[in-house]
């Protein structure tokens, strides 16, 4: 098994239901000094059924932003309910659910600077129809109920829907040493 793989398997275990999360490790990239943000990134059902996942990931890391976590998983109507809670009296709520329970989540966490309104400004409009060609919707959407990828709204937003999909053993802290950082590879 790949040191890669090796590492996900060993947090699976030290992040077991019954394992307490080791602290997370700040490292210092030597990088810019700005403000760093995180985002909640969630290609949907129709992204991960049509394959779109790579095509998502691409995006966001030639924008410069660092994956710091990343799992799938068919997410249980209780992390549903919680994350939608704003939407629960809208009368496509149960069609929602439903759907986002229908398959598979790639649930992510993207940090960069500025990378809330960034990710919110790549993804593009809810409606397929008003999203502008070039972003993920505009170039994968087909309609406002299959609009493949979903982005947290706000710094806040995306911190409470990080904390609800991921558990901060899940979310690695490394040292971005890549073109982006102003770092200079070794």
């Amino acid at each position: 098994m790949c040191a890669f793989l090796r590492g996900f398997a060993l947090r699976g275990w030290l992040c077991g239901p019954q394992a307490q999360c080791p602290s997370p490790v700040r490292h210092s990239s030597g990088g810019p000094s700005w403000t760093q943000e995180r985002t909640l990134v969630a290609v949907k059902p129709d992204g991960v059924q049509r394959r779109l996942v790579g095509d998502v990931i691409r995006r966001f890391e030639r924008r410069g932003f660092k994956l710091v976590g990343m799992k799938m998983l068919q997410p249980p109507e209780s992390i549903l309910a919680e994350h939608y809670h704003d939407l629960r009296r809208k009368p496509f709520y149960p069609a929602l659910i439903g759907y986002m329970s229908s398959g598979p989540v790639v649930a992510m966490v993207w940090e960069g600077h500025n990378v809330v309104h960034t990710s919110r400004v790549m993804i593009g409009d809810t409606d397929a129809a008003k999203a502008a060609p070039g972003t993920i919707r505009g170039d994968f959407s087909i309609h406002i109920s299959r609009n493949v990828i979903h982005a947290s709204d706000s710094v806040e937003g995306a911190q409470r829907e990080i904390g609800l999909w991921f558990r901060s053993c899940e979310l690695v802290d490394w040292p971005d040493r890549g073109p982006q950082s102003g770092v200079s590879p070794a």
